[in-house]
């Protein structure tokens, strides 16, 4: 079996081995700004393991159909977005124009 010198290890199974072969071909690229990436998804978790009460809104069908969009682009649920916008208001991160 081949030894990966940036590894230094053996695959475990077929899957690692092919992830292996697709870093070594350079299949991957590093994140840019990695600290504030690791940060910023270290804040969704907390966000969405953090669950304290239920609140329920009336939300037009196209505001739910664009954020439900959003959600796929991000990989996030929408009710996580919904719930970090409000978070960041409280905490003045963003401002709200009325």
């Amino acid at each position: 079996m081949k030894k990966y010198p940036s590894f230094d290890v053996e695959p475990h199974d077929e899957e690692e081995r092919e992830f292996m072969e697709d870093y070594e071909a350079g299949h991957y690229v590093p994140v840019p700004h990695m600290e504030e990436e690791i940060e910023r998804h270290m804040q969704i978790a907390q966000n969405t393991i953090r669950k304290n009460k239920n609140v329920n809104i009336r939300l037009s069908e196209g505001n739910i159909m664009k954020l439900k969009q959003k959600a796929l682009e991000t990989g996030l649920p929408y009710q996580t977005i919904i719930s970090t916008l409000i978070h960041q208001y409280v905490e003045g991160k963003i401002k709200m124009e009325i």
